[in-house]
């Protein structure tokens, strides 16, 4: 995995699931970050090979519930993100999918009360010792690139120290979000501290932070000198940010959504949540296409919504 010059799809909860990764990467992302996972979910899964689909899937034992899908189509730039706060549970969840996917980042970003409740996210900030185990246990133990995700101290002074840390684990790059644990999103990201980081290290850093637009990748990346640059929300509301020859019409992204979410047969609940979010970035729920969305209740329903019936039911009958 390479850190110059790239364009990184973030980590986003019940969004980074392998339709969405595949829509970015087609608008031109080089990386995509999955979906966290928690450690203690992950051990409970099994790895199968769904020849049905093609996919690489990690199925918790006992159910069929997919936690993680996989493809070799993006094989070299997946990242798998995980949740955790013990090393060695950390390396017995990374060891059954590190031969699937192009790195292992672990989450030290996440002001969820769930994550920090549970030691995870950026509950590790403040526990340097911590995050050096996890790292140097990873690193020591698998082929497969370690990275990981960090968020804004109280102080520069403070982000940098940690992050000079971390760089001497041996991790390959360093994503940082411009915002602290309490900030909000709609908290201006500080660019100017991430350049810090940036000056302080030799490791590539990811910037992450206030990316809306293509012409946001060159920005930021010329105010703070990291190697690429993550987007996040920018990405959710219209992934074609990615495209060099510019955006999409948003019309157009949703329906490609859609039928990359049936081609790989992906979650329901996840499906809808991430329409969810881009037609409240752009218009309104209780508008008849969000109700729509809403009160959809198969693949067959959203296809119908979206004008792609047809190729619903190619895909149905290609599948028996």
């Amino acid at each position: 995995m390479e850190y110059e010059n790239k364009l990184v799809l973030a980590p986003m909860v019940r969004v980074g699931t392998l339709p969405f990764r595949l829509l970015a990467a087609e608008y031109g992302a080089d990386i995509t970050y999955g979906e966290e996972i928690i450690d203690h979910k992950f051990l409970k899964c099994e790895r199968r090979i769904n020849g049905f689909l093609g996919t690489t899937d990690f199925v918790e034992r006992g159910t069929d519930s997919v936690v993680f899908r996989t493809c070799c189509e993006e094989r070299n730039r997946v990242v798998f993100q995980m949740g955790t706060s013990d090393a060695v549970r950390a390396l017995r969840a990374a060891q059954l999918v590190c031969k699937d996917v192009a790195a292992i980042d672990i989450n030290m970003g996440c002001p969820k009360s769930f994550s920090l409740s549970g030691g995870m996210g950026a509950a590790l900030l403040s526990k340097p010792d911590l995050i050096h185990d996890i790292l140097t246990t990873l690193r020591r133990n698998l082929d497969t690139t370690v990275t990981c995700k960090i968020r804004l101290l109280n102080s520069s002074q403070d982000t940098v120290e940690l992050a000079r840390r971390i760089e001497k684990t041996g991790v390959s790059a360093l994503a940082v979000h411009g915002r602290r644990v309490k900030d909000r999103p709609r908290d201006p990201a500080k660019w100017n501290e991430i350049a810090d980081v940036v000056a302080a290290l030799s490791i590539p850093v990811i910037a992450n932070g206030d990316v809306f637009e293509y012409e946001d990748f060159k920005r930021i990346k010329d105010i703070t000198g990291a190697s690429s640059v993550m987007a996040a929300r920018g990405a959710l509301w219209n992934a074609s940010i990615f495209c060099a020859k510019g955006q999409s019409p948003w019309e157009d992204v949703k329906r490609e959504y859609v039928r990359k979410s049936i081609l790989w047969d992906n979650d329901m609940k996840s499906t809808k949540q991430t329409l969810k979010e881009m037609i409240m970035h752009y218009s309104c729920l209780e508008l008849p296409e969000g109700k729509a969305v809403i009160k959809s209740e198969t693949a067959a329903d959203l296809a119908k919504l979206y004008g792609e019936e047809e190729y619903c039911n190619f895909v149905t009958v290609n599948r028996q």
